[in-house]
């Protein structure tokens, strides 16, 4: 039985804790703030947080966890990290363990919560401006750039690609660049070669949607890039998000454009 798109994010989070959707979060939900999910032990946390600064286009905060809370608070937004997104990942000394659909049983007392603005969050305006934009989660790849390295945190930056007609290429940067909590304006247009992406059609994570002629592959920094640092950290464990399988918060688009980094208390 198909589960019908909620009206508003607190719909869906109650869907996706109940354990009635586990779908990705692409193309639901136009205009909210969604966001991806890093947690790490508190020993790490602020080498993570400094990683977030040094890198903000890649990982713009939105708000953080005390230790062992899992209650994380966005624009009086407060949601329970370990059941309100649909997929998770989980991390046991750098090696990936698991893909839940909670972190009940996988939560820790000294586990601090990250969540990081995501691409999903600027696709309705790039609809709006005339790009069809998928409503599938888009592709991502991992490049051959290096992030900023900050403490035990240092990889590969991550992307996500939307093919752009080629005539609203200008367009695309311009909106885009509205919601940094969106990841901004892209890194890179056209040749997915320059970032090291030996084939466009074979992603790191999601499908390949295809690059139709008088089209340009444009390309954005992407949340799931904190993951490829993760075995190099050497962390006892770590807990993100499944790819395209987001938090969704309460926060409309404009807001998000000026909402600052919170630390719930």
């Amino acid at each position: 039985m198909t589960v019908p798109a909620p009206a508003h994010p607190r719909d869906l989070r109650r869907l996706v804790a109940a354990g009635e959707w586990t779908a990705p979060t692409a193309g639901i939900l136009d205009d909210y703030q969604q966001a991806n999910l890093l947690v790490v032990p508190s020993a790490a946390a602020d080498d993570f947080a400094e990683y977030c600064r040094r890198n903000p286009d890649v990982c713009p905060l939105l708000a953080r966890t005390v230790p062992g809370n899992p209650e994380l608070t966005y624009d009086n937004c407060t949601v329970d990290v370990r059941t309100m997104l649909p997929r998770y990942r989980v991390w046991e000394r750098n090696l990936l363990v698991a893909e839940p659909t909670d972190l009940i049983e996988y939560w820790r007392d000294d586990a601090v919560a990250f969540a990081l603005g995501c691409s999903h969050t600027f696709d309705a305006p790039l609809r709006r401006a005339g790009i069809s934009v998928s409503h599938d989660a888009p592709p991502v790849y991992v490049t051959d750039r290096a992030t900023v390295p900050a403490g035990v945190f240092a990889g590969p930056l991550a992307v996500s690609m939307r093919p752009v007609p080629t005539s609203l290429v200008e367009t695309a940067i311009e909106v885009t660049g509205r919601y940094p909590t969106g990841h901004g304006v892209p890194i890179h247009v056209g040749d997915p070669a320059a970032l090291g992406i030996i084939d466009l059609t074979r992603p790191d994570f999601g499908s390949y949607p295809g690059v139709p002629e008088d089209t340009t592959p444009v390309f954005w920094a992407c949340g799931v890039t904190p993951q490829m640092a993760i075995p190099e950290a050497h962390l006892e464990y770590a807990m993100t998000h499944l790819a395209g399988h987001m938090l969704v918060l309460d926060t409309l688009l404009d807001a998000a454009t000026s909402s600052s980094v919170r630390t719930t208390r």
